[in-house]
């Protein structure tokens, strides 16, 4: 099953998974491309789900991961990364995203809801 896999873009235009990223080096950037490709084909294996995001390892150098959140079955929203060494504060921080996603999302539908009744 395709998936999209999108990056989170906060409302002042930011976008954490980029920024994290485009800090990788090319070898790096590398795998990590790998892995976004697999999650676009459905492959969620290598993915630890937990307190509403998901954990994708990819095992490798200093143990690369992506932070990252379902939205139903086609969608895959992607948070951030880190290593290992950086894994607590990243998820910290994947899961706060993941809740402004679900606000912003809300705010949304309802919006589109009142648009719809007029």
């Amino acid at each position: 099953m395709k998936i999209e896999v999108k990056e989170y873009v906060r409302d002042d235009g930011s976008n954490p998974y980029q920024k994290w990223f485009d800090k990788q080096d090319a070898q790096a950037a590398a795998k990590l491309t790998v892995a976004k490709a697999r999650l676009e084909l459905g492959n969620t294996s290598s993915v630890e789900w937990f307190r509403g995001i998901g954990e994708y390892k990819i095992d490798w150098g200093p143990g690369y991961r992506i932070y990252l959140a379902k939205d139903g079955e086609a969608l895959i929203v992607l948070f951030g990364g880190s290593t290992k060494k950086g894994q607590q504060k990243a998820i910290d921080q994947a899961v706060q995203l993941h809740e402004e996603y679900k606000a912003r999302k809300k705010v949304v539908e309802i919006q589109t809801k009142k648009g719809a009744k007029k």
